[in-house]
C-alpha cells in the first residue's frame, strides 16, 4: 500500500550544471575510443563516426553513445569501449549507450531482418532489483491521446502528495519528458557505474532524451530498443522510491514486452480518447496486459470534452466512450479529463499543470489517489470517479 503521507524528499527542479572538461582529458578519451576498432570498417570508433554525444566532465565522469546498425551484436563493442575509457588516467566513471541511427553513405549498414519475438514469460521478481515499492506503466495502444501528458502530471501529483516518486521515459522512439519537465540539455550525473536520475518537480526522472542529441534523427531497431530500455532501468540509481511511473510508447511492441520481462510491474493505467478508433486500441492494450499477467488498474479518458464560453460542453471526439469500454472490459474507469489549454501550456513550458493550483492540478491529484487506491486493491472499495463541475 502506498498511503503513507510523508514529506517529499526531492527538491523541485534540477540544479546540475554540466562542467567543461579539460581538453587534455577529452583528447585522451577520444584516443582511447579510437584504439577500439570498429569491426565494420576496421578503423577506430571515433574515426568511423560511431561515437556521438561525448561528454567529459571536469570530475572525470564520461558518457557517450555508440551508434550501431547491427543490433545486439555491438554489445561487446560497447563493453570494450567502456573498459578502454575507464583505463584513462583521470577518468572516474564511464557510461556508454548503444543506439541505432539512420545514416547515409559509407557508414550505412543494411538492416538485419529481426527475429520473431517469443511471448514473454510471466513476470519475475528476480529480473532486476525492484526500483520502487509500486511500479505502474502508463500506456496507450494508440498514439496522440496525451499519454505522456497524463504520465507526467500523474507522477507530479503523486509526488506532491508526499510520496517518493520516479518517472521513467521508456518512449525511446520519441522521448518527450525533457521538454515537458523543463530539463532539456541536462545530462545525468554518474556515480560509480550508475546514472543519477535528473530531478525535476519533485520527481526522480530518466529518459533516453538526456543521453542523445535531441536534434539528431535516429532509427531504433528492435534489439536496440530493448537494450536501451534495459540500461535505463538497470543503470539508474533510483534510490528509495515509493512509486515509479513508466511512460511507455504507443503500441504493444518491444518496449512493452521488455518491461514485463524485466520489471515486476504492479499495474498499468491505459489512456484513451473517446472516439472508437482509439477505443479499439484500448481493448488491445487491456488484452496485452492480461496476457502478460499485469493488472490493469484502470482507464483514463483524455480530451473528453471542450468547455465552451457559455459553459456548455462540446464532445468533439464523442461522449463517454472510454467509460463504456472500461465497463465492457471489466476494468475500472478512473476518470475523464477535458481539453484544457493548461495541459498543453504546461507541457510546452516545462512546468506541468499538476505542479500548480488550477482545476487541472486538482483533477490529477484525484487521479493519483485513484491509482494509489487501485494499487492497494482495497476489497469492495470502488475507484474514485473524477468529475469536473
Amino acid at each position: 500500500m502506498l498511503h503513507a503521507k510523508r514529506p517529499a524528499v526531492w527538491a523541485a527542479g534540477n540544479k546540475h550544471v554540466m562542467a567543461t572538461a579539460p581538453n587534455s582529458l577529452e583528447t585522451q578519451v577520444r584516443a582511447a575510443l579510437d584504439a577500439v576498432k570498429d569491426p565494420a570498417t576496421g578503423h577506430g570508433l571515433v574515426a568511423s563516426g560511431r561515437v556521438a554525444g561525448l561528454v567529459v566532465r571536469a570530475d572525470g565522469k564520461v558518457g557517450f553513445v555508440i551508434e550501431t546498425g547491427v543490433g545486439a551484436a555491438d554489445e561487446p563493442l560497447r563493453k570494450a569501449a567502456e573498459e578502454a575509457v575507464a583505463r584513462v588516467a583521470g577518468v572516474t566513471a564511464v557510461t556508454a549507450v548503444l543506439t541505432a541511427e539512420a545514416t547515409t553513405g559509407a557508414r550505412s549498414v543494411p538492416a538485419a531482418r529481426p527475429a520473431p519475438i517469443p511471448p514473454p514469460p510471466a513476470p519475475s521478481a528476480n529480473a532486476v532489483t525492484r526500483p520502487a515499492r509500486g511500479i505502474v506503466a502508463v500506456a496507450s495502444a494508440k498514439g496522440g491521446v496525451g499519454k505522456s501528458t497524463v504520465a507526467v502530471n500523474l507522477a507530479v501529483a503523486a509526488a506532491r502528495s508526499g510520496l517518493r516518486v520516479g518517472l521513467l521515459d521508456a518512449d525511446v522512439f520519441g522521448p518527450s519528458l525533457p521538454t515537458m519537465l523543463g530539463t532539456v540539455g541536462i545530462k545525468p550525473d554518474v556515480k560509480g557505474k550508475r546514472m543519477q536520475p535528473v530531478m525535476a518537480h519533485g520527481l526522480a526522472t530518466m529518459s533516453i532524451g538526456y543521453l542523445v542529441d535531441p536534434d539528431q534523427a535516429v532509427v531504433w531497431r528492435g534489439p536496440m530498443v530493448m537494450s536501451a530500455v534495459t540500461q535505463l532501468i538497470n543503470d539508474t540509481d533510483w534510490g528509495d522510491l515509493d512509486l515509479l511511473f513508466i511512460d511507455t510508447p504507443p503500441g504493444t511492441g518491444e518496449v512493452q514486452l521488455t518491461l514485463v520481462q524485466k520489471l515486476p510491474l504492479d499495474g498499468a493505467v491505459i489512456v484513451s480518447t473517446p472516439q472508437e478508433v482509439a477505443l479499439a486500441d484500448v481493448r488491445r492494450g487491456v488484452g496485452m496486459f492480461r496476457k502478460t499477467h499485469v493488472p490493469v488498474l484502470g482507464v483514463i479518458e483524455n480530451m473528453a470534452w471542450f468547455e465552451q464560453p457559455d459553459g456548455s460542453r462540446a464532445y468533439i471526439f464523442g461522449q463517454g466512450g472510454a467509460e463504456r469500454t472500461a465497463a465492457e472490459q471489466n476494468v475500472p474507469f478512473l476518470g475523464a479529463l477535458p481539453i484544457l489549454s493548461a495541459l498543453r501550456e504546461g507541457g510546452d513550458s516545462g512546468v506541468p499543470a499538476a505542479a500548480g493550483s488550477s482545476s487541472a492540478a486538482e483533477a490529477f491529484r484525484l487521479l493519483a489517489e485513484a491509482v494509489n487506491e487501485a494499487l492497494a486493491s482495497a476489497p469492495n472499495k470502488p475507484s474514485p470517479r473524477i468529475v469536473f463541475e
